[in-house]
């Protein structure tokens, strides 16, 4: 969940207090969909406590295998010496053909395009929780990124519902495996990175008509 900024405050206070640093993972911040931007914590760090990194995966395609690393002053060099020790170096070639790539403008409107498809997806999974899956499941309100939780308004077996499913060609998950310490609370973990905006209205027909079923017990378990 997002941290307010008296929360972000308070967690600098607290590192620069015992000689910390905070490691910030900031790899969807270009897709957030609700309200202004918030400020990164490396953005408000006035002390040099936070290393701020993100990565290519997300906003263009994981084979680039490339991110970044924004990181204080103090410890660039044992960063480049662990780096080096890592793998040498990334792909000159790679790095070269991405900065013209961002310089030209072609990131910038590749992730205004993905922002609006994204959106679409995001819409449309919202719409069909609101309507035709709401006797089940609510959504986590969410602002960003390529994914979305939803709980359940009642009991519902998870396990039999993300079976089903896949036989139906939908492929739910269980937010289950996102809990430690915490009784978890039923639901499903939703993505859209990847799902055809056409195909979203279908997959929810198919979720609702297997919970319907679920309802009325007229499921029968096939052995698989």
């Amino acid at each position: 969940m997002p941290m307010s900024l008296g929360r972000k405050t308070a967690l600098l206070a607290r590192a620069l207090e015992i000689g910390a640093i905070i490691i910030e993972d900031d790899y969807d911040s270009e897709f957030r969909y609700e309200g202004r931007p918030q400020d990164s914590l490396q953005s408000i760090d006035t002390h040099g406590l936070v290393v701020f990194l993100s990565s290519l995966s997300k906003v263009m395609l994981p084979e680039l295998r490339i991110g970044y690393v924004v990181v204080p002053e103090s410890i660039l060099p044992a960063l480049c010496i662990a780096k080096h020790l890592s793998d040498w170096h990334t792909a000159s070639m790679t790095q070269h053909a991405l900065a013209k790539f961002i310089d030209d403008g072609h990131l910038a409107k590749h992730i205004r395009r993905g922002h609006s498809i994204y959106t679409s997806r995001r819409e449309a999974i919202l719409r069909g929780f609101a309507t035709h899956l709401a006797p089940w499941f609510e959504v986590v309100p969410s602002t960003a990124g390529f994914h979305m939780a939803a709980f359940a308004r009642k009991h519902v077996d998870i396990d039999l519902l993300l079976r089903l499913g896949r036989r139906a060609g939908v492929g739910l998950y269980s937010l289950e495996g996102f809990y430690f310490e915490a009784q978890p609370r039923q639901g499903l973990f939703l993505g859209f990175g990847s799902i055809d905006t056409l195909d979203i209205d279908t997959a929810i027909s198919r979720v609702r008509g297997i919970l319907l079923q679920m309802d009325g017990a007229e499921v029968l378990e096939v052995s698989e």
